[in-house]
Parts: C-alpha cells; sequence; structure tokens
C-alpha cells in the first residue's frame, strides 16, 4: 500500500497543531545557509530540530538584504564569499525533509529566484519537500507571477505584515494566507530588540479577526521572556538573528551545543 507523503504545507498545519495540542507556541527558527562556513549548516539545522524548532527558514543569501539588521547581513555576506547560491539552499531543504519530515521554507529576497527561474524554483523546490517561501521585498500585490507557478506544486508564499498594515489590506489579503501569518513585531528591519513593542498584542488581534491561519511573531524576539510575553497573543514567535548570534558567540566545537540550548529555552518560554 501506497503511504501518502504529507505536502510541505500539510507539515506546517501539523507543526503548529502539535503545538497548539501541547499547550505552547510554535518555534520557527531562521538560519542563513551557509554561515557560519558551508560545512556547519546541516549540523545546525539539526541542532535547532533537536532543541524543539517546529519550522526551519532557510536563509538564502543575498547581497542586498533590505529587510535584515546587522546580523543577517553580516552572515549573507559570509555565506556569498562561502559561494553559497540558491541551489545550495535547496539541496539542504532536501536533506533535512528527506530525514526529519520537518516543514521547510526558503526565505530570500526575489532577484535570486529571479535568477535561478521561478517556475524552475517551483519545480525543485517541490521535489526537495519545502513547503514555500517568504520573499520580503515581494509585496502580495504584486506576487501573482511567482504565486501562479508556486500554487500548483502546492507551495505557498508567506507574506509578512508590519503593525502598520492598514485594516482595510488586511481584510483583503488575509483570506488567501496559508501556512501561517507573519507579523512583524515592529517597523524596521530584523535584529534582536530588548523588548517588544507596546503595539504587537493589538496588532495580531487585529489580524486574527480576519483569519484562522496561525499567526507567528516575528522580527526582534531573542529572549525566553519575550516568547513568554506572547504566549497569550500568537501562536508562534520566529527567531532568526538571535539564533545567528548565539551560534556567532559560541565556539566551533560548541555551535551545535548553544543554538540546541538556546531553542531549547524558546520552546519552554512559549509553554502555557
Amino acid at each position: 500500500m501506497t503511504v501518502a507523503v504529507p505536502t510541505g504545507l500539510e507539515r506546517i498545519a501539523r507543526a503548529f497543531a502539535r503545538a497548539r495540542d501541547e499547550r505552547r507556541l510554535a518555534v520557527v527558527v531562521y538560519l542563513t545557509v551557509g554561515y557560519p562556513d558551508r560545512a556547519a549548516t546541516a549540523g545546525l539545522l539539526r541542532a535547532a530540530l533537536d532543541g524543539g524548532a517546529d519550522v526551519l527558514e532557510l536563509g538564502v543569501p543575498f547581497s542586498d538584504p533590505l529587510a535584515d539588521g546587522a546580523t543577517v547581513q553580516r552572515a549573507s555576506e559570509v555565506a556569498l564569499a562561502n559561494g553559497i547560491t540558491l541551489a545550495d539552499c535547496l539541496g539542504e531543504a532536501r536533506s533535512v525533509v528527506a530525514e526529519r519530515g520537518v516543514p521547510v521554507l526558503l526565505m530570500g529576497y526575489l532577484n535570486p529566484f529571479l535568477r535561478y527561474g521561478l517556475a524552475r524554483f517551483a519545480a525543485d523546490a517541490a521535489a526537495a519537500g519545502a513547503a514555500g517561501v517568504i520573499v520580503p521585498d515581494l509585496p502580495a500585490e504584486e506576487s501573482g507571477e511567482f504565486d501562479a507557478v508556486l500554487a500548483p506544486e502546492g507551495l505557498t508564499r508567506i507574506d509578512l505584515y508590519a503593525p502598520t498594515t492598514p485594516d482595510e489590506r488586511l481584510a483583503r489579503l488575509l483570506p488567501a494566507a496559508r501556512g501561517f501569518v507573519y507579523c512583524v513585531s515592529l517597523t524596521g528591519v530584523t535584529g534582536a530588540r530588548a523588548a517588544l513593542g507596546d503595539d504587537v498584542a493589538a496588532f495580531v488581534a487585529r489580524v486574527r479577526k480576519r483569519t484562522a491561519t496561525p499567526i507567528a511573531v516575528g522580527f526582534g524576539i531573542s529572549r525566553p521572556e519575550q516568547v513568554a510575553a506572547l504566549r497569550e497573543v500568537a501562536d508562534g514567535v520566529v527567531v532568526g538573528s538571535a539564533a545567528i548570534d548565539t551560534v556567532t558567540r559560541a565556539g566551533p566545537g560548541d555551535r551545535e551545543r548553544a543554538l540546541r540550548a538556546f531553542v531549547a529555552s524558546l520552546v519552554a518560554a512559549g509553554r502555557r
């Protein structure tokens, strides 16, 4: 009997459902592929999963990451110097999905996807078992061409919404949301912050009125206490810069242990 292999979207749904059943926030971890070196990526992705990460975002390095702060910019520069390409990112996705069955998203800027070829990328990402993409510099209103090749392959594009997003735009776009809705906790670029914005809860409430899709909050989340503050607000958190900072601070022989412990602290903080 043939056993159906879950799609990427089904993997995302299961991950958020499992976290909900365990009465905790889902934890999405972003890591730049090829940072701090090409060989480290596979072990770091698995360390994040061993720490309890529910979803992985594989950062596609780009020379002009306009939505990212210093940490991700630096990681992208190093990864590019290490020769990392979008094809390498797809290879990492294929490997970790095959081994762990984890939901994986490719997060990157539009240019590398265009250079690779949108239709070719969609086919290769689906073959790798990826769930979809996050493209910070592609507004939903201009995404038709990309969406048209993603959808037939069972892939989704996760949009980012900032606290400044008007209600009219939320009402127009959120009904099409799949996977999860990515709510940005502040206006500005990525990077660890000492505190969350005062308007996060109100913003997430505005989003929740317009969708039943799980909501994850990202940008600026770096500490367990910030995750704890979101337990009754969101369904998940996205952590990137703080995960990369953890890897950077650790010695070469301690990176995986440090990342695993950091992610585990976030998962514990998200328990209701």
